[in-house]
């Protein structure tokens, strides 16, 4: 039995080989739909001072950090997100962009909090914001790219829905029931779904106001702002809006949201947020000290929580699965029948990784039947069998079972390379 020991910590993960697969498969998407999109990307330090969280982020977010004093005796923080981050850098640098800045990120984060589906102490993060703008427009934009994130990962209508609201109608709310510290009050919106009635009730209650008032507030879709409207709108124009739902119970926990905030959801309800954000105006100003005093609005997805999404779904799934096939780390596994031919097959597999093929080969003598099994476990489309009749030698295509010679007086990189850039199906003679 293994030592305990030396177990990876709650809440911590190793990335086994299919692991970093399927992380670099969600990567290549995020990163392909990013520039689609004309989002640049940008990097913010693993560690922060503690002080841009305590002071910045509000709600429980303060309450989750991995927080320690360093050598130096600084109190440090392991990010547990990238807004913060965000607007101090953009606050130092923004003379140097142009308006709007869209840029985005992929790194990770860290929250001390209860480890469970979808939810771990370090996560991957997919961030992308819109700054320099205040129009809805821009939150449109973010949100179709939110929308086509999802579509590129192979889910489709029926799948996922976005309910958004905006934190302005909850604060007309609380100015017609008299709340004067909405701050307080947005929290227990936010967990409208997570505490049971009577907590809500009671909750609701110290402000003097009774859960059927807000049910018949979130029910009622005149309360939607007009900035919801105009979202709403832009999506229709791209012929999205099918996605978009009005939810007024969507406020977000962290206190810097000013305005539109939106969430992702599988349709069925099975899981947490898949991803969400909204509007943060105002955030760049307190952390540059009023130097930058840039409108934005930002989202973020999490790699836990939509890897068990595509898992869960079968044509994402398969979306996936023919992303790491068509991206296996080798495309050529060179079978030695005659071991004596080694050196030949050497410099043939130096000619083809010199070309920019992947080739992989055993290390030591095996049977031909055990190197074709390592070949399929390899996940190559390809074996090519180096034996006695060299120079001749023989590709066989792994996924049709069919076979191509390759002659004497044939270059066998070129017919290779030929190969390769062919869809899967019987060999090209």
């Amino acid at each position: 039995m293994a030592d305990k020991r030396f177990q990876s910590l709650p809440g911590f993960r190793d990335f086994t080989p299919r692991d970093c697969a399927i992380r670099n498969y969600l990567f290549s998407v995020w990163k392909e739909v990013a520039h689609r999109y004309g989002f640049v990307e940008y990097e913010a330090p693993i560690v922060e001072s503690t002080d841009l969280y305590l002071k910045k982020s509000g709600g429980e977010l303060t309450t989750q950090l991995f927080r320690f004093e360093d050598q130096g005796g600084r109190d440090i923080t392991l990010r547990p997100e990238l807004t913060a981050s965000l607007a101090r850098i953009v606050g130092a640098n923004q003379r140097d962009y142009p308006k709007p800045l869209k840029w985005f990120e992929i790194g990770p984060c860290f929250r001390y909090e209860k480890p469970q589906k979808g939810r771990g102490r370090e996560f991957i993060q997919f961030n992308a914001d819109i700054l320099g703008e205040k129009s809805a427009h821009a939150d449109a934009e973010l949100i179709a790219l939110a929308i086509d994130t999802m579509l590129a990962l192979g889910f489709k209508q029926g799948d996922f829905v976005i309910r958004a609201s905006d934190r302005q109608s909850w604060l007309s709310f609380c100015e017609q029931h008299g709340i004067d510290d909405p701050s307080e009050f947005l929290p227990i919106i936010d967990r409208l779904e997570k505490l049971k009635p009577e907590a809500i009730a009671e909750k609701l209650a110290a402000f003097q106001v009774t859960r059927e008032q807000v049910d018949a507030f979130i029910s009622n879709p005149e309360n939607a702002s007009d900035d919801f409207k105009s979202i709403q709108a832009d999506l229709d124009a791209r012929g999205l809006s099918q996605f978009l739902e009005l939810d007024l119970t969507i406020v977000r926990g962290l206190a810097y949201y000013t305005g539109a905030v939106f969430e992702i959801f599988d349709i069925k309800k099975s899981m947490r947020a898949v991803a969400g954000g909204g509007r943060y105006d105002g955030l760049l100003a307190t952390l540059s000290d009023g130097s930058a005093d840039l409108p934005a609005t930002g989202f973020a997805m999490g790699d836990m929580v939509i890897r068990n999404f595509i898992e869960e779904t079968p044509h994402a799934k398969m979306e996936m699965e023919a992303w790491l096939q068509r991206n296996a780390p080798c495309d050529v596994f060179v079978v030695l029948a005659d071991d004596s031919k080694r050196s030949q097959a050497l410099g043939i597999i130096s000619r083809l990784r010199s070309a920019g093929v992947a080739v992989d080969f055993p290390l030591s003598r095996l049977n031909v039947g055990k190197q074709f099994k390592k070949a399929e476990q390899s996940g190559a489309r390809f074996a090519l069998v180096v034996g006695a009749e060299f120079p001749e030698m023989q590709l066989k295509s792994l996924s049709s079972r069919t076979e191509q010679r390759i002659a004497p007086e044939e270059n066998p990189v070129d017919v290779i390379l030929h190969q390769i850039t062919q869809p899967d199906g019987p060999l090209i003679a």
